[in-house]
C-alpha cells in the first residue's frame, strides 16, 4: 500500500516515519508513505502557498493552484484522496479498516485557515477528526496513518480483533503483574484457566464499560441475544 501526504509541513513526518510500526511496515514492503511539500508546486521565488480571503476576514488559506498541481503529480486511477475538513465524516475504525484495503491512498494536510474551496472539488471524501481545532492536518495525517497500518499485519491479527471498537464495543479491562497492588486485586476469574468463563466475563465488561462511558455505541449496535442477556444483568446489579 502506498499512502501520500501532500503537506506545507513535511519536516513534522520526520521522526514518524521512523516510528516503530511505520519502520517495520515499510522494512517488511507492506507501506510506503511519501511526504509531498506543496510548496514545491508553489510560483516564484517565495513559493507562497496562501493568501488572503476573498470578502475579507482573518487568516490565509491555501490556494488551490499549488495544491491541485501536487495532487495531480501524484494521482492515478486507483487512487483514493482524503481532505481532513470539519465539514467532513467522522473517522471510525470502519473507515479505518476500509482505507487498509486500498491500494493507493492521498492524504491532504491542510494549514492556515483552510482551503480554496476548489480544492474540495479534488477530494474523493472529506474527514472529520473530532469537534476540535487544530493548527493543521499533519496530526490527523498520523493518525489515520497508524491506524491503518496496525491492520496491515504488522501486528498479531487478534491484538487488533478485540480492541475498542472492533465489534461496536469498548474494550474489556485487562490485567498484568502483580496479582494484588495497593489491595486492589485482578479479578480471579481470569486466573480460573476456564476460557468459557474468561471470554463471558470480558463480554460482559464491554458491555459494562460501553454503558457507562458511551452509551451511543450501543445505540448503534444490533446486540446478540448474549449481549442482551449480559447487558440485562448489568443493569439489574446497578439497581
Amino acid at each position: 500500500m502506498i499512502i501520500d501526504v501532500l503537506t506545507v509541513c513535511p519536516e513534522v513526518f520526520t521522526s514518524f516515519q521512523e516510528s516503530v510500526l511505520i519502520r517495520r511496515a515499510r522494512e517488511r514492503g507492506i507501506l510506503e508513505v511519501r511526504i509531498t511539500d506543496i510548496r514545491d508546486f508553489a510560483d516564484g521565488s517565495f513559493r507562497h502557498v496562501d493568501d488572503s480571503v476573498y470578502g475579507g476576514g482573518a487568516g490565509m488559506i491555501l490556494k488551490c493552484g499549488p495544491v491541485i498541481s501536487a495532487l495531480e503529480s501524484l494521482r492515478k486511477d486507483e487512487s483514493h484522496t482524503v481532505l481532513f475538513s470539519a465539514a467532513g465524516e467522522p473517522y471510525t475504525q470502519k473507515k479505518a479498516r476500509e482505507y487498509a484495503g486500498l491500494d493507493h491512498l492521498i492524504l491532504i494536510a491542510g494549514h492556515y485557515e483552510g482551503f480554496d474551496a476548489r480544492i474540495l472539488d479534488e477530494a474523493d471524501e472529506q474527514i472529520c477528526m473530532g469537534d476540535y481545532i487544530l493548527s493543521g492536518g499533519e496530526i490527523p495525517a498520523m493518525a489515520v496513518i497508524d491506524s491503518i497500518v496496525r491492520l496491515l499485519g504488522v501486528i498479531r491479527t487478534e491484538s487488533t480483533e478485540e480492541e475498542s471498537f472492533e465489534n461496536g464495543l469498548l474494550e474489556y479491562p485487562q490485567y498484568t503483574r502483580p496479582y494484588e497492588f495497593r489491595g486492589k486485586k485482578v479479578p480471579d476469574v481470569l486466573l480460573s484457566g476456564d476460557h468459557e468463563k474468561i471470554r463471558r466475563w470480558r463480554l460482559k465488561e464491554s458491555l459494562r464499560l460501553t454503558q457507562q462511558k458511551r452509551p451511543d455505541l450501543l445505540e448503534q449496535k444490533e446486540l446478540t441475544d448474549e449481549e442482551k442477556d449480559l447487558l440485562e444483568e448489568i443493569l439489574n446489579e446497578a439497581e
